[in-house]
């Protein structure tokens, strides 16, 4: 089995590109907090690279900033290629499968409240004829 879980932060606003048949694809990497301290006191993260395709990348492009909070479902993939040196490079990245936008975007414009004119106070039962007196000491 084959299946990653992670919660972070990315790290810079996401870009489209598309491969040479035209699908979608981006790759962006999202920090990833650690559970422990390191010798300073201080919390380290992990830099997770990452790769979407179609519809998650447009979404991903569409509506992620850097610093964003993303919930991630995937599986870890490894390819190899050869860089311009003619060395042999790895690279070990997280297919996401599935994402989940984990915090609301906060509103950069002020919204003015809405003015609501104050109704004359009617009476709903003057209708119904002479002014009652309700006393809760009618039991007694």
């Amino acid at each position: 089995m084959n299946k990653v879980i992670l919660t972070g932060r990315t790290t810079k606003t996401i870009e489209l590109r598309y491969t040479t048949s035209n699908v979608a694809v981006t790759q962006f990497t999202i920090a990833v907090n650690r559970d422990f301290k390191d010798k300073d006191g201080n919390y380290s993260s992990d830099f997770i690279n990452c790769v979407a395709y179609r519809k998650t990348a447009e979404l991903l492009a569409q509506y992620v900033e850097k610093g964003d909070k993303l919930g991630i479902v995937g599986r870890i993939q490894t390819r190899d290629y050869t860089d311009k040196d003619n060395n042999r490079r790895y690279v070990t990245e997280v297919i996401v499968e599935n994402i989940e936008f984990l915090e609301q975007k906060k509103k950069e414009q002020s919204v003015e409240p809405t003015k609501v004119e104050e109704q004359p106070q009617t009476d709903a039962f003057a209708e119904f004829g002479e002014q009652i007196s309700i006393d809760d000491n009618f039991l007694e």
